[in-house]
């Protein structure tokens, strides 16, 4: 696993060890910022990664012009990792690691431009999730499609083998699409 471009790009990442964590590949990885970035300037954002991992999705955000991210884990080993790759990336400074439910109530205080959010795929949280999250636009991984409460549109939703991505945006219509098969 690396940095797939920007300001980091090629610098190896580390994931956790065992089965608990199901890290991003580079394939999905890239095609994710390549989307969002036909949509989206990340150039200045504040970012959150939820369940972390690794924390390579925030790194690449990190690394392709974020101002700053937060990731959120309730691992103290994945938290481990990403505070790891965050100095070995250089990107310690403009990021925050925290543990706890990624699904708990926010505070007022918390808003963010981009929300990368990859639980495990046995995750059916997806409506409380949304609900309270603070952030105009979404990246959402599962292993099937996912139903968006009001409030939020489905932008573009592909299949990339047994993964599922959803980018999807504040101020739509609830929708649920079949994904395009890649």
């Amino acid at each position: 696993m690396r940095v797939i471009a920007g300001e980091a790009r090629g610098r190896p990442l580390r994931a956790p060890k065992g089965s608990a964590t199901r890290p991003t590949t580079d394939r999905v990885r890239e095609a994710i910022f390549n989307a969002l970035g036909s949509q989206f300037d990340l150039h200045g954002a504040r970012v959150v990664d939820l369940f972390a991992g690794s924390g390579a999705l925030g790194v690449e955000a990190l690394s392709r012009g974020a101002a700053e991210a937060v990731f959120v884990d309730h691992d103290a080993a994945s938290r481990r990792v990403i505070a790891e790759n965050l100095r070995a990336t250089g990107f310690q400074g403009r990021a925050t690691v925290r543990g706890g439910d990624a699904t708990a109530p926010w505070s007022g205080e918390d808003r963010f431009d981009v929300a990368f959010c990859d639980p495990p795929y046995r995750f059916d949280g997806w409506h409380d999730l949304l609900v309270g999250l603070p952030a105009d636009w979404a990246v959402l991984e599962s292993d099937r499609e996912v139903a968006l409460p009001d409030g939020w549109e489905i932008v573009r939703s592909k299949r990339y083998g047994s993964t599922v991505v959803v980018l999807a945006r504040r101020g739509g219509p609830a929708a649920a699409v079949s994904a395009e098969q890649e």
